[in-house]
């Protein structure tokens, strides 16, 4: 019961990663919100889905204010919500991207600008940004992508020297996933996921509890000397 008496918020914890989360913490104990454009698939005790577009601020303000007046606190936040809208550079149009940098990136940035701060005054926490092994490595086609998931690496350096600033231990590290068997990939033709695994060392893809399992550590007291840290978690892959 690593997480006991935390209250966890997880974005994008409908299906796919963020569900194997949610699952996870609330294994180890903690009382999680799972937050999703969608209803939960899925039935676990101690999981509450809550409606949340994350690009809109005053609905996240409003998700921030529901949680501490029923639970108090916020231990932890997972910010895992992301979609994806790829095409050549040449031929990206502007919804395409601006769509990509509001979810991926801004909506990040609306939790966090009230969630770190309240983590501060709570006397800690760990923020864990979901990046991507394209953050770390870029990716032809997916330009927009690739932007927001490596600003999000900047943003966790950023975030692990400001919410720490005043001695208190808030914790902001990030997972860079590589390919790992979401629905989305599962829709992919066979012979491309053969290419994807031959890219790594381990040769295979990699499973959304594996995801998870990363989350765990990252959340719980175990990585307590961890801070502005980019956990890979891609079966040794380059792109």
């Amino acid at each position: 019961m690593r997480l006991e008496g935390k209250v966890a918020v997880i974005t994008g914890a409908a299906k796919g990663i963020g569900m194997e989360i949610a699952k996870k913490y609330a294994s180890e104990g903690a009382i999680v919100i799972a937050a999703d454009m969608s209803e939960l698939i899925y039935e676990c005790k101690n999981v509450e889905g809550y409606i949340l577009n994350v690009t809109d601020p005053s609905k996240c303000k409003e998700m921030f204010d529901y949680i501490v007046e029923k639970h108090g606190k916020v231990d932890i936040l997972v910010n895992n919500a992301g979609i994806t809208r790829d095409s050549m550079t040449r031929k990206m149009s502007d919804d395409d991207w601006n769509i990509v940098m509001d979810v991926n990136l801004k909506g990040v940035f609306n939790l966090v600008r009230h969630i770190g701060p309240a983590m501060e005054v709570n006397g800690g926490g760990s923020i864990i940004n979901i990046s991507s092994v394209v953050g770390e490595y870029g990716n032809i086609g997916q330009a927009n992508y690739a932007a927001t998931k490596a600003g999000l690496l900047g943003l966790t350096k950023t975030w692990a020297k400001e919410f720490a600033r005043k001695g208190v231990p808030v914790r902001v590290n990030a997972i860079a996933p590589g390919y790992v068997m979401t629905d989305i990939l599962k829709t992919v033709p066979q012979d491309l996921l053969d290419g994807f695994a031959k890219l790594t060392m381990l040769k295979r893809l990699g499973e959304p509890v594996e995801i998870a399992n990363a989350a765990l550590f990252l959340a719980s007291d175990e990585s307590s000397y961890i801070t502005g840290h980019t956990l890979s978690v891609n079966g040794g892959m380059r792109l």
